[in-house]
């Protein structure tokens, strides 16, 4: 599979945090996504990408935060990550980026 522009508007960013190491020990890796991409679109972008084979992928959405910035009260974004597990023996190294 090729790599098209619209895998590049599904996957917006790998997340790089403490629990998203602890899942990539069990074959998982976890994607910022669109928030209106749904399974079926993330595989296939995550599978023509990084040349692997997704077993599974489970979404969240998280909502965002009422913040001050600047004295005034805004709100962030809705943020929708998706944790990719992968077939067994497929591995992809989320530090080098997109």
């Amino acid at each position: 599979m090729s790599a098209k522009s619209e895998h590049y508007d599904v996957i917006r960013k790998p997340v790089i945090t403490e629990k998203a190491t602890m899942a990539s020990e069990n074959g998982a890796v976890v994607f910022e996504v669109a928030i209106d991409a749904n399974k079926p679109q993330i595989k296939e972008a995550v599978e023509a990408l990084f040349g692997v084979k997704v077993k599974a992928v489970n979404t969240t959405i998280t909502k965002g935060k009422q913040k001050r910035f600047r004295g005034q009260m805004g709100r962030r974004n809705d943020v929708k990550k998706a944790y990719v597990t992968l077939v067994e023996g497929n591995t992809i190294d989320v530090t080098t980026g997109l």
